[in-house]
């Protein structure tokens, strides 16, 4: 291998993982792919992912030529369009059907699209999947229709933090203040009797950081204690700005606007339930920017991972049917890789958001603080705990079962 084939080999592995990590990859799947590439273009490497930064060492076969890249990255977004492409661009290199040079530039083209979806659709999407997860968590059909209102403002503080990053620091806070505030403002002009706290969560529940928490605990059970470590202080740092922002909100509206007297109204039936799980997943389409030809497949996830989770719940104590539903979501993710020939990711997320505890970590963290509970839940912490511990465990177990065909 001589010095000018090195340095482009070198180049396009650096610009590759620096791409996936934007896409929301975890650090131990985005390790192993990359090794994956390297052997490939026969390079040895050693990779080190946390969820700000990005370290690379790169030598031949016979230690020629060396090359260190650290790099300090933002943590990244998922964006299940962009890796679906970039995985398939990875797929045409090691296949022969791409020289190096028409990758890199490939790569380069990738990275500047925009979503699919565009703005609008977007902004539906968090419509939609806000009311969606309050009709999940029991709410009354006026409490819905609000959460869906609210959760458009979440989204416009959003837009917003793509292009300011004085917005984009205090994103979490600000959305869940002005959340609060509205909902009281509601409830005193137009909604008495609301159910405000449930309103807020509902409303913010996009920037819940449940996945990263799930994320984080996979990682650290496959033994990337740093890059796991900092993703759940960074959940749990994102998780208490959102709920002083809730907390600050409802104090000052409480302050403006009196305190509210929550009345309870009668739940929207059971067949809701699988209502609100369709639109919160046709929802997270735009949101997480899933191909159209992996729609089918991302929808089944869910209610795959939904349907066992509550089947088995019926046989099992105390949320180890989550451990069912993530089992089952696993074993179909990894199926899914083996007959699209894509990143088990891009069905895995939208299965894994209806078994995630994010809102139950919030819901938790109001009981510690406050002492109330704004829905009936006994025992939260130690169910939280239990239930992602269950879903480490599930993925876990599905991969012995039916293993991954590849890394992503």
């Amino acid at each position: 291998m001589n010095k000018s084939e090195f340095i482009q080999i070198r180049r396009f592995i650096v610009k590759l993982g620096k791409m996936l990590h934007k896409y929301g990859t975890p650090a131990f799947r985005l390790e192993a792919y990359l090794h994956e590439v390297a052997a490939y273009l026969g390079v040895h490497a050693s990779f080190l992912s946390t969820p700000t930064s990005l370290t690379f060492v790169i030598w031949s076969d016979k230690h020629e030529d060396e090359y260190n890249h650290a790099a300090r990255v933002d943590p990244g977004d998922l964006d299940m369009n962009l890796l679906s492409l970039t995985d398939e661009l990875a797929i045409q290199l090691l296949e022969g059907q791409l020289s190096l040079d028409e990758a890199d530039k490939r790569l380069d083209e990738i990275s500047i699209m925009p979503s699919p979806y565009g703005k609008l659709l977007t902004g539906l999407a968090f419509l939609g999947a806000t009311s969606a997860f309050a009709m999940l968590m029991g709410a009354s059909l006026q409490e819905v229709l609000w959460s869906g209102l609210l959760g458009l403002v979440a989204y416009f503080w959003t837009l917003w933090a793509q292009y300011s990053k004085r917005v984009n620091l205090m994103l979490e806070p600000v959305t869940s203040f002005v959340a609060g505030l509205l909902a009281c403002a509601i409830s005193y002009y137009i909604a008495p009797g609301i159910n405000i706290p449930l309103m807020v969560l509902s409303s913010v529940i996009i920037l819940v950081p449940g996945l990263s928490l799930t994320m984080g605990l996979a990682e650290l059970s496959s033994r990337n204690l740093m890059s796991g470590t900092a993703r759940i202080m960074d959940a749990i740092m994102q998780l208490f700005k959102l709920y002083f922002g809730a907390f600050l909100g409802i104090s000052v509206g409480f302050s403006l606007f009196g305190a509210n007297e929550f009345v309870p109204e009668p739940s929207l039936p059971f067949w809701a339930t699988w209502l609100a799980v369709f639109l919160l997943c046709f929802a997270l389409v735009a949101i997480f920017r899933t191909r159209v030809k992996h729609i089918p497949w991302a929808l089944l996830s869910a209610f795959i991972a939904y349907g066992a989770s509550t089947w088995s719940s019926a046989y099992l104590d105390f949320g180890l049917g989550t451990f069912v539903g993530a089992f089952a979501l696993g074993v179909y993710a990894n199926l899914f890789t083996r007959i699209a020939n894509a990143p088990s990711t891009i069905v895995a997320m939208h299965g894994l958001i209806v078994l995630v505890p994010g809102s139950k970590t919030y819901i938790g963290l109001n009981s510690f603080i406050s002492g109330q509970d704004f829905v009936q839940a006994e025992h939260i912490g130690q169910e939280v705990f239990l239930i992602f511990m269950s879903l480490v465990a599930g993925l876990i177990f599905a991969n012995v079962v039916m293993p991954t065909k590849k890394a992503l």
